[in-house]
């Protein structure tokens, strides 16, 4: 499997470095669900060079939208080709203003590609790089046509009112603490920028995961 080397902005380097250490504080339980996961993504890339992990939550506006982010960041940090990261809803809202507020704090340059009650933003993270684009939008408008793509459940709701999505290779529940519990108290930024931390521990270390998985088969 071909990879490729990416040059992080300045502002992220010491993200990349704290979310790839300290894989120990992840739970067994949901290390167990990871390296479901990453199974399903290399097979899938080892079958057809292609892949998307679409990453599903009920209005697709904060964790499954920092999921994408951030396993989008991994995956360019591995070099891994041929995987597309989306997010989706069970209803489009909003990319909330304080997920991508988190996301800034984090040490990515955002910008508004298109206003309006959905706004579509661009999110430059290295040099010589295609932007990570957020909105909101339903399960139905999120993968590219034609792709099979595994379906992670980032939150209860979404996984208990959505028992099958259809078009997916595989469906599996990875549900995050939804940060909205501290919106407008003094712990708002806190909680987000902690979630943010916790999400893309997980999202480094299922890449890393779907990355050692292709390279035994490259050495095989």
């Amino acid at each position: 499997m071909a990879t490729t080397e990416t040059t992080f902005l300045p502002s992220l380097q010491d993200l990349t470095e704290t979310l790839n250490r300290g894989f120990g504080q992840i739970p067994p339980p949901r290390l167990y669900v990871l390296n479901q996961i990453a199974d399903e993504i290399a097979k899938l890339l080892k079958e057809d060079g292609k892949a998307v992990a679409n990453f599903i939550c009920t209005h697709n506006s904060r964790r499954s939208q920092l999921s994408q982010t951030l396993a989008h960041l991994a995956t360019a940090h591995y070099g891994i080709e041929g995987l597309e990261l989306v997010s989706s809803g069970t209803e489009a809202t909003a990319c909330n203003e304080r997920t991508i507020a988190a996301l800034k704090r984090a040490g990515f340059e955002v910008s508004i590609e298109e206003e309006g009650s959905n706004p579509k933003y661009r999110l430059n993270f290295a040099e010589q790089a295609q932007p990570i684009r957020l909105w909101s939008k339903v399960i139905a408008d999120a993968s590219p046509d034609g792709l099979p793509f595994v379906a992670v459940m980032t939150c209860n709701h979404a996984d208990s009112n959505c028992p099958v999505v259809s078009g997916s290779a595989a469906r599996i529940s990875l549900p995050f603490h939804d940060p909205k519990e501290s919106d407008d108290t003094p712990k708002e930024e806190q909680t987000y920028d902690q979630r943010l931390i916790e999400i893309g521990r997980e999202m480094f270390l299922l890449i890393r995961s779907v990355h050692d998985r292709l390279k035994t088969k490259d050495e095989g």
